[in-house]
């Protein structure tokens, strides 16, 4: 079974140019080695952000081809799990997490750190580099 995570925006912001060091994680969503877990206040964000530094076709090609991807995964969260209290629109990251049974949320954000100390609900939450050790391990292991 894939390994089902949520990417922060950040994360995904510099992994879709394919001269950046993180365009593996783009190009393995493209190519099926992991589930993209995201919901309605995700993929807003997701668009928001990538029209802004990008531009708006760029957003909307991405988005376009999240919709055909079937290992983009739409989650519905039914709670509000408010856990980070230092930037509270990043619980729209954990709440999906949640919500959707992530095996892993990928961030550099240093407002998700306080995760690591909330035993319930448990957010795993990991590094880019963390992620594609991850990402083998689950490939090796298939």
């Amino acid at each position: 079974m894939a390994l089902r995570a949520v990417i922060d925006t950040n994360i995904l912001l510099v992994s879709i140019s394919d001269r950046s060091p993180h365009h593996w994680i783009f190009e393995g969503l493209r190519n099926g080695l992991y589930s993209l877990l995201v919901s309605t206040e995700i993929a807003l964000e997701y668009e928001e952000v990538i029209g802004r530094e990008m531009g708006d076709d760029v957003a909307s090609v991405v988005l376009s081809a999240f919709e055909r991807y079937p290992n983009v995964l739409p989650v519905h969260r039914y709670y509000l799990w408010n856990l980070i209290k230092a930037d509270f629109d990043d619980n729209k990251f954990t709440d999906c997490a949640i919500a959707g049974g992530a095996d892993c949320l990928v961030t550099n954000d240093k407002h998700f750190n306080v995760l690591q100390d909330i035993d319930f609900p448990r957010v795993t939450v990991v590094t880019p580099e963390e992620f594609k050790i991850l990402l083998t391990k689950t490939r090796l292991s298939e």
